[in-house]
């Protein structure tokens, strides 16, 4: 194992074994979900979003920022290609909590164990509610997190569409085809999360974090949330305890 691997592995904490199994897959996603943010302070700060490797692990594993889908998941996915995974990234619409029909603005994974033919969606980079664990990316089941529930539906025009039960019914989280993506296209897509006028990216601080026990952690411009199993609770933050939670809850030092 490389150098950058193991210092990738401690920068989420994980101590297992690496062989690339569905078992390590599924540790791997966890341990990251609760280590490192996603976060979008570099884009309020006017720091224009570098997508390289060599930038995104200096940002993320040596000074142990987060990001946010564009920069997360292309780290994770390199992580998983150093440890044997075969890995796919798509170009996704999200769905959830829009009324019309989104651009393509987030980036999922596609990993396949080796000596296998089993698929399965991961995902480190939404601030919203995500499956912890890897799904296999199976039509026609339901797949239990400990509460949440999720599936897979066809879509005719979006292609796979991850959903997720809700309100007694199921709700579309955010949608994929096969298509094969390039370099520039996930280039686009963060470019216009930087810049657009509709993008919620360039407004407010968005930062969230899982921890341990079903608890999720998000500042939302200074609104600061706690979801746990027992309900959520909610401060709003003057301007030095927002930059105090950013630090102590989501182990963010900002640099000059």
């Amino acid at each position: 194992m490389n150098e950058k691997v193991r210092a990738y592995l401690d920068r989420i904490g994980y101590q297992g074994g690496t062989e690339p199994t569905a078992e390590t897959l599924s540790a791997l996603q966890y341990a990251h979900l609760i280590t490192v943010p996603y976060e979008n302070l570099d884009i309020l700060r006017g720091r224009r979003i570098r997508l390289d490797l060599d930038h995104l692990y200096e940002k993320i594993v040596v000074h142990r920022r987060g990001g946010y889908c564009f920069e997360l998941n292309k780290l994770f996915g390199w992580l998983l290609r150093e440890l044997g995974y075969q890995v796919t990234d798509y170009v996704a619409r999200y769905w959830r909590g829009e009324t019309e029909i989104p651009t393509r603005r987030h980036q999922v994974l596609s990993v396949v164990v080796p000596g296998t033919k089993e698929e399965y969606l991961c995902d480190v980079g939404v601030g919203a509610v995500i499956p912890l664990y890897p799904l296999p990316l199976r039509f026609g089941e339901e797949f239990d997190q400990n509460g949440p529930v999720y599936a897979f539906r066809e879509d005719e025009r979006f292609g796979i569409m991850l959903i997720e039960r809700h309100d007694g019914g199921w709700r579309d989280v955010y949608s994929f085809t096969r298509e094969v993506q390039y370099e520039p296209d996930y280039m686009f897509a963060s470019f216009w999360c930087e810049f657009a006028e509709d993008s919620i990216f360039n407004k407010a601080p968005m930062l969230s974090i899982r921890k341990e026990g079903q608890i999720r952690c998000t500042l939302d411009g200074n609104v600061y949330r706690v979801f746990s199993p027992e309900g959520v609770t909610e401060k709003t933050l003057a301007e030095n305890e927002v930059q105090q939670v950013i630090r102590d809850v989501f182990g963010i030092y900002l640099d000059e």
